[in-house]
C-alpha cells in the first residue's frame, strides 16, 4: 500500500509530524509557499491568521504529485486563527479525493472552525489535533497510523 503525508510547516511543528509518518514508511511532501510570510513572530501570526480567517488561497509552489497513485493519504496543517493553514486549504482544492485523514497542530486553540470545515468535506476522515508537537514530544503519541 502506497501512503503519503503531505504538510506545511511554518514553525517546525510539521516536520516533527513528519518523522513519525515517514518511520511508518509513509513517503513525505512538505507544501512551500510562493510569497513568505513576514519573518517577525507577531507579524507571521497576525498575517497568516488574518489570511485564514478571509479564506485566502495562498499560492504553493512545489505540489506536483500524482496523488492518484496513493491510497492512503494523511494531511497536515498548523491551525491558524481557529482554521486550517492558507497553503493547506489551496491543496485541497487541488485533490479530487475524498479518503483523507488529517493531522492539525496548533499552538493554541483547539482549531474548532477547522476541524468543522474538514468534516463538511470529508465526513469520514479522521482528524487528529495536536499541541505543539516541537515542544511537546509526548504529542506525538496522539497520532494513530
Amino acid at each position: 500500500m502506497k501512503k503519503i503525508f503531505i504538510y506545511y510547516s511554518l514553525t517546525g511543528n510539521g516536520d516533527e509530524v513528519s518523522k513519525v509518518f515517514k518511520k511508518d514508511g509513509y513517503d513525505i511532501k512538505k507544501i512551500e509557499i510562493k510569497k513568505p510570510l513576514p519573518k517577525k513572530f507577531f507579524f507571521r501570526m497576525m498575517t497568516g491568521g488574518f489570511k485564514a480567517l478571509i479564506g485566502y488561497k495562498e499560492k504553493i509552489t512545489n505540489f506536483d504529485i500524482d496523488i492518484g497513485k496513493y491510497d492512503k493519504i494523511v494531511i497536515g496543517s498548523p491551525i491558524w486563527n481557529d482554521r486550517i493553514s492558507t497553503p493547506i486549504r489551496t491543496l485541497l482544492k487541488q485533490i479530487d479525493k475524498k479518503n483523507i485523514d488529517f493531522v492539525l497542530y496548533s499552538g493554541s486553540g483547539k482549531g474548532e472552525r477547522g476541524i468543522e470545515f474538514l468534516k463538511e468535506r470529508y465526513p469520514k476522515s479522521k482528524i487528529t489535533i495536536i499541541k505543539e508537537p516541537k515542544k511537546y514530544k509526548e504529542e506525538l503519541n496522539k497520532i494513530k497510523l
